[in-house]
């Protein structure tokens, strides 16, 4: 090890310290387990959780409540770190798991996951609202019985034409041209989760929302996503 990995290691102390006191948050970043589903665009939550991890310098092994799961403190709060093995749409099994044993209620519950209307590189947060017919979000939304859960969506771009199967298209890889501008959208995403936990969702919202572009330049109104799979 380099003086400077030392340093390096010095100076984000804080950031991975060990988890302390009750789980207050859990964040679920939504995929599909397997190593044939790696980098592809529906598992736009799952390459966020894991940027997570790597900044905050924790690992997301532990399975636990149908997922693999970590603990990390942020902002001072311990949050349950989770990915969903459960496949896609059942991941309100595994997130509803979680809850209960906690006893986390929605809005302390942010879901991360891929959209359609979003160009990669872009998020929008909610703080409530449908599930815009993601069926990992409605899964949850049924399970839970509330949709007042707070979610980071995370553009994965729209098929290159309409007959482009959808299911196809949300299980094809990330380009190499995309892929830099998808961990740029997961960076921006771990900005705002902190922001989220810390109090501060309407500060994330005007910070991230209005760089996020919809299809056309369009922002589709509440609801409005077209994601099926």
């Amino acid at each position: 090890m380099s003086i400077f990995d030392i340093f390096d290691r010095l100076g984000a102390s804080g950031t991975g310290s060990a988890p302390t006191g009750p789980v207050e948050y859990i964040i679920a970043g939504l995929g599909n387990p397997g190593t044939q589903y790696e980098d592809t665009r529906h598992n736009a939550g799952f390459m966020t959780v894991d940027t997570l991890a790597e900044k905050y310098r924790f690992d997301i092994k532990k399975l636990r409540f149908k997922s693999l799961t970590g603990d990390v403190m942020i902002e001072g709060k311990h949050c349950l770190v989770m990915k969903p093995s459960t496949y896609m749409n059942n991941s309100g099994q595994a997130v509803t798991e979680a809850m209960n044993f906690y006893k986390i209620p929605p809005e302390r519950v942010i879901v991360c996951f891929d959209d359609i209307t979003l160009a990669p590189s872009h998020i929008r947060i909610r703080r409530k609202g449908s599930d815009g017919g993601h069926n990992g979000m409605k899964s949850i939304i049924y399970l839970t019985g509330s949709d007042n859960i707070p979610r980071i969506k995370i553009g994965i771009g729209d098929r290159p034409n309409r007959e482009y199967d959808l299911a196809d298209w949300v299980l094809s890889r990330f380009t190499n041209d995309e892929l830099p501008l998808i961990h740029e959208a997961a960076d921006n995403a771990c900005e705002a989760i902190a922001m989220i936990v810390g109090g501060r969702i309407n500060d994330a919202m005007n910070r991230f929302n209005n760089t996020g572009s919809a299809k056309k330049g369009k922002k589709p109104a509440d609801g409005g996503d077209t994601e099926k799979n």
